[in-house]
């Protein structure tokens, strides 16, 4: 981990990190995107994508696979290495890069396609096909002008976990000795603990307790080794945040809100079956404190926005000099001035390549079936682009502080349903169709979000590495 330490105060954001020197100079080009590295990652994704859908759809949450992926990815590059196929350390990440990306897309999937089939209007293969594609292709895009600012100018502020925690395991397996030896126990630890605590059911994996003399007040605690990691990555002041969110949901919301509605005779909606002295804490939690949640998490996205405007103007300013600059005079070498380590791609492949995705929802009808005509599809497709970039800068910088596993997507993906059923609303959507419509818009999301979120933390690995960047994005593509 390099220039980690003492960031917690007196650093400035708007400050390039040109202090930090990669693992790979950029002056050095090793083999990176090779057929061997993608053809691994697809296949880890493959794997991974359907463990993680499993996990999803039977246990409510996902986990970010770089890690896992990474190790794979050693383990087949040590074999092929005996056997005479070398492989650089760029090649490895390279795979990672490609594998992790399955599941993010996994997750926006498995989190609202399945209330299509809870209604009963079960989706064909191509339409979820095309969901997954487009909010796949508009996360990746969307994070690539955003890379020079969360990824460089705020290295110092912004831990990344799982990406710095992948980068780790990366040089640890390239340069072997205690290193090496260090992450592999820790990963048969863990390994150790989850059967303790999954398998064997010797040690509980959830704990809970009431408390006394508060109405409904309770306390939890997962024991995962998985989360033992990342709050040890995450550090004390980022993890106390977190606890500290889930003591105000826990010992302050839920109280109130079983206080307050005691009295209440009828159910309050969004519930519509059991009034609240009726619920129990986690029925609340998951009826009202989670739309709180999503409502914080709309704010705190919002305020992320502004905040990062004039940096985003001038990644944008930046990226249109160097499209004047290539259009220019030939041979101008803007590609050879331009340090490997700094190559995004450009600000054209982004509007290109997102106008595509949008103009291909308005106009295939198989992605929002529901919507009968060009114009229907065309508003939903506007909405799907405008929330779909603000989330992806919510998202990325959000894992920068919490990791992937604690990426709040279900709290941006309520926003995003609420939002656009909002516009339905007033637009007289309200039938099935429009149920429809909207749910599809907030899964298009959802993934773009997730995407974003796996792609930040990828393209840090590659930042302490030193990958090239424009590459590792043709690879999450």
């Amino acid at each position: 981990m390099t220039n980690d330490s003492g960031t917690s105060s007196g650093v400035k954001t708007a400050q390039p990190t040109t202090e930090v020197q990669p693992y790979v100079p950029a002056w050095e080009s090793p083999a990176e995107a090779t057929f061997k590295a993608m053809l691994a990652g697809i296949l880890f994704g493959i794997l991974f994508g359907a463990a993680n859908a499993y996990l999803g759809l039977r246990a409510g949450l996902t986990i970010s696979t770089s890690i896992p992926v990474a190790v794979m990815t050693v383990a087949l590059f040590r074999a092929l290495g005996a056997a005479g196929v070398r492989s650089s350390i760029l090649e490895a990440n390279m795979s990672q890069t490609v594998g992790s990306a399955s599941s993010s897309v996994a997750s926006g999937v498995i989190f609202t396609l399945p209330a299509l089939f809870l209604w009963g209007f079960d989706p064909t293969v191509l339409q979820m096909t095309m969901l997954a594609l487009a909010g796949g292709l508009l996360g990746v895009l969307f994070m690539i002008p955003l890379r020079p600012y969360l990824i460089v100018r705020e290295h110092a502020t912004l831990p990344y976990p799982e990406g710095t925690a992948c980068a780790e395991v990366l040089k640890a397996a390239e340069t072997g000795g205690a290193r090496a030896r260090n992450v592999f126990l820790g990963l048969g630890v863990g390994a150790a603990l989850k059967a303790l605590t999954g398998w064997l059911r010797v040690v509980p994996a959830d704990i809970g307790v009431s408390i006394p003399f508060i109405r409904k007040a309770q306390l939890g605690a997962e024991v995962s080794g998985a989360l033992f990691g990342v709050g040890y990555i995450l550090g004390p002041r980022i993890g106390a945040i977190m606890v500290g969110g889930g003591l105000l949901s826990w010992l302050v919301i839920i109280p109130i809100i079983a206080y307050w509605g005691d009295s209440l005779t009828a159910p309050l909606y969004p519930e519509t079956a059991l009034t609240i002295s009726e619920m129990s804490a986690s029925q609340i939690w998951s009826r009202y404190v989670r739309y709180i949640g999503a409502g914080a998490v709309a704010t705190g996205g919002l305020i992320t926005l502004i905040r990062s405007i004039p940096t985003m103007i001038e990644s944008f300013r930046l990226g249109a000099r160097q499209i004047r600059g290539r259009l220019g005079e030939a041979g101008a070498g803007s590609g050879e001035a331009t340090p490997r380590t700094e190559r995004d791609l450009s600000l054209r492949t982004v509007g290109i390549g997102a106008a595509a995705v949008v103009l291909a929802l308005a106009l295939i009808p198989a992605a929002f079936s529901s919507l009968p005509g060009v114009a229907g599809r065309t508003v939903a497709a506007v909405l799907v682009a405008i929330f779909a970039f603000f989330f992806v800068t919510v998202s990325s910088r959000i894992v920068g502080m919490v990791g992937v596993t604690s990426n709040p997507t279900s709290g941006m993906t309520i926003a995003t349903l609420l939002a656009t059923s909002s516009v339905f609303l007033l637009l007289g959507w309200t039938d099935d169709a429009g149920k429809i419509a909207a749910l599809t818009v907030g899964t298009v999301v959802a993934i773009a979000a997730s995407i974003a979120g796996d792609t930040s933390q990828d393209l840090k690995t590659g930042f302490l590495l030193g990958a090239t960047p424009r590459r590792q994005q043709i690879g999450e593509l």
